[in-house]
């Protein structure tokens, strides 16, 4: 009496579905799909009765991925194999930017070394010594800002050249920070010997 009409509704249809017996597909009537081939079949069964049953397995089988993973991407990082580098360095624009760094000589990859330098020489306890170290410390800065500026116009006017259809976004900084490491630890490893032009 103080239902919603819309419940009795609902009552009447599910009373009326129940009460009609449903239909067996016929054993002659095509079934809307193709067999799959018995090759396909096994195949699927064998995944899935590879796939781990319980929490721990499956973490278990994700950080063997992971793993292997890891290990290509390194193999490719150390021999330039693009299939499996990391997403930052993929592409031809990435690529032309890090031979681009690699074929010449960079201020900033001599940093490490003159930085440890002057380091040792502020240690010591002469005056001249310290003033010495201090005005060596703005130099290399300052020569470190101008190659990084001079990289940044020369390489964008060449990607401009070299690419011109290409999103270009990202390249000149990937190139200036690739100059702050020393060559020998870069990654991915150069490809180019200094002097040959990309």
């Amino acid at each position: 009496m103080f239902r919603s009409r819309s419940k009795d509704e609902q009552a009447a249809a599910a009373k009326v579905t129940a009460s009609q017996p449903q239909q067996p597909r016929d054993p002659q009537a095509p079934k809307g799909r193709p067999t799959p081939k018995r090759s396909d079949s096994q195949s699927q069964r064998r995944t899935r009765a590879q796939t781990p049953t319980n929490r721990k397995d499956a973490t278990k089988a994700q950080r063997e991925a992971r793993r292997a993973d890891m290990a290509r991407q390194r193999e490719a990082l150390a021999n330039g194999d693009e299939r499996y580098l990391p997403v930052r360095d993929k592409g031809p624009v990435r690529r032309f930017a890090r031979d681009y760094v690699d074929s010449r000589w960079c201020v900033a990859e001599f940093f490490l070394p003159v930085a440890v330098v002057i380091l040792v020489l502020t240690m010591i306890r002469v005056p001249q010594i310290q003033n010495l170290a201090l005005l060596l410390w703005m130099i290399i800065i300052v020569l470190i800002v101008l190659d990084s500026v001079v990289i940044w116009i020369r390489l964008g006017k060449r990607l401009q050249e070299r690419f011109p259809k290409e999103n270009l976004k990202g390249a000149r900084a990937y190139a200036v920070m690739r100059t702050l490491q020393m060559r020998r630890l870069r990654l991915p490893k150069p490809q180019v010997k200094r002097g040959q032009r990309p």
